[in-house]
């Protein structure tokens, strides 16, 4: 991350407020260059630092008045916000800084830490002063608070990231969408039940999001954009808990993040009681909760102020890892049990296999279990090949996932259709078996 861009979408239309903002932007911004520096000095960083905090401690003040001048109802909650910014999170950060003499890492963890939470705060509560943003939602007449939450995280996407949601699936259960990263919440209630909250995002829907939020392109996950995300995971769920009271999330006691593998652990110990899968053009991302007392074993360690900085770094090395040694999914689509078989036996040993028997099917499984490779019967009732693979490609979600044709013709007119197609490659089933395997081998490694 080398800059962060002001958005004129940001403004309130309250000229103090929108200037003293864009000097905390550019406050930031000065300090992700000098962070970069090896010749920078310590004195230099904590001079630029205090001024970036009197700074926000000057602008929550204006702020603060001005809300208090218009009458604004939520005042009381927006000031909370302020409070625990800045008698919590900033001490901590410096407590951090100083002990490792303002190393480069506890200032970008610094600054990952507030350009995450000044944005998240800045695209929902601030908006919310002067009533850019949605209603608070406090007495929806729905029956179901499954309902109610799909809606209100479905218009929290559009005002927060500016991305259209759908929800894709009300049992979501850890099926793999493509390389995940996971941030774990865990809030006290106010009866003392504990929740436990995950966001799982896809990584190029993360990467977008934090892309359009900042004005900037980032090619791949690192520590800032880790620190981003979590702090926008806690704005979001903060308005969660604002706009449905059934939520009671009062304390927020852990936080921690979680590769794939762990997701799926989690939901092995406790599946969730509300667990929901969204779509959106740029990717996917699921939201589950939990509500267990007491929370039961520990599946990954907590993140708090002591070892964020450590935390974060040691998580972008597990995920990697785990990427690594990740088995690419094949779907095998065919109405033949045999060919399900045979396809299963050759493949089984180094690729995860799912298999269906139908095209309909098939893009039920592709919608919440997303797979790297379809091997699709071309000749098959009621909904052949051709017809499955428009429908797919049809679905801008998955429009992009890479199709092989399985193909009993072999005569040069139905190589030909197959062909006009522009599938990935096809496969005659009359192949042998080694033919197929290194088929399949070669696509994948031409791929990466």
């Amino acid at each position: 991350m080398s800059h962060i861009a002001w958005d004129d979408s940001y403004d309130i239309g309250v000229d103090f407020i929108d200037k003293e903002r864009q000097v905390l932007f550019s406050t930031m911004n000065k300090l992700i260059s000098l962070s970069e520096r090896e010749e920078k000095s310590e004195h230099v960083c904590r001079e630029g630092i205090k001024y970036l905090k009197g700074h926000t401690e000057k602008h929550f003040e204006h702020e603060e008045k001005y809300m208090q001048s218009i009458g604004y109802s939520d005042y009381e909650i927006h000031k909370r916000l302020h409070d625990d910014f800045r008698y919590k999170t900033v001490p901590a950060l410096e407590e951090e800084m100083e002990k490792s003499q303002y190393s480069t890492d506890s200032i970008r963890h610094f600054l990952g830490v507030c350009i995450g939470w000044v944005i998240s705060h800045t695209v929902t509560e601030d908006q919310a002063i002067v009533g850019k943003t949605g209603s608070k939602w406090r007495d929806i007449p729905h029956e179901e608070e499954k309902d109610v939450l799909e809606t209100t995280i479905i218009q929290l996407v559009q005002e927060m990231f500016q991305l259209k949601a759908k929800m894709i699936s009300g049992q979501y259960a850890g099926e793999d969408f493509g390389k995940v990263f996971c941030c774990r919440m865990v809030y006290s209630g106010e009866n003392k039940e504990r929740w436990q909250i995950t966001l799982v995002f896809e990584d190029r829907l993360l990467l977008k999001i934090i892309s359009n939020i900042l004005n900037s392109d980032y090619p791949k996950v690192d520590d800032m954009v880790l620190n981003v995300t979590r702090y926008l995971t806690r704005q979001f769920l903060e308005q969660i808990r604002e706009r449905i009271p059934a939520f009671d999330l009062m304390t927020l006691e852990d936080e921690s993040l979680l590769t794939h593998e762990q997701l799926l652990k989690a939901f092995e110990r406790e599946h969730p009681s509300c667990s929901l899968l969204f779509s959106t053009e740029e990717g996917y991302f699921a939201f589950s909760a939990v509500s267990a007392e007491p929370i039961s074993g520990k599946i990954v360690s907590e993140i708090n102020h002591q070892n964020a900085m450590n935390a974060v770094r040691d998580y972008l090395v597990k995920e990697n890892e785990e990427q690594e040694n990740r088995r690419h999914k094949i779907l095998v689509v065919d109405d033949s049990e045999f060919m399900l078989a045979r396809i299963r036996n050759l493949l089984a040993e180094k690729y995860d296999v799912i298999e269906s028997d139908s095209s309909i099917s098939a893009i039920k499984i592709i919608a919440v279990n997303r797979p790297d490779l379809v091997l699709l019967d071309y000749e098959m009732p009621i909904c052949d090949g051709k017809q499955a693979l428009e429908m797919i490609r049809s679905d801008k979600d998955i429009a992009d996932i890479p199709v092989m044709f399985l193909t009993g013709r072999g005569d040069k007119e139905s190589v030909r259709n197959v062909k006009a197609l522009k599938p990935e490659g096809y496969l005659l089933k009359t192949m042998p078996d080694d033919f197929i395997v290194k088929t399949v081998e070669d696509f994948f490694e031409n791929k990466k």
